[in-house]
């Protein structure tokens, strides 16, 4: 769910906005005048490598060398 606060609010709250966020995981977006300028959002924990594509470990066929540079797509723009 996203948020939005003035700057101004921020400031006098910003301890408990960042408590917030890192709890929950929302995000804020900070105005000024009514104008969205920043957001601030959690970072979030990258997953092990096995965890995010355990499920398609061994199924992926290259069919050529992924570590051969190509210019075709180049040349075509």
């Amino acid at each position: 769910m996203t948020e939005t606060i003035s700057k101004s609010k921020l400031k006098a709250n910003m301890l408990e906005v960042f408590r917030r966020i890192e709890a929950d995981g929302a995000e804020v977006i900070v105005t000024d005048h009514g104008k969205p300028v920043i957001k601030i959002s959690a970072i979030k924990d990258k997953g092990a490598v096995a965890a995010i594509f355990g499920d398609i470990q061994g199924q992926v066929t290259y069919l050529e060398d992924i570590n051969t540079p190509t210019l075709q797509e180049w040349e075509d723009a």
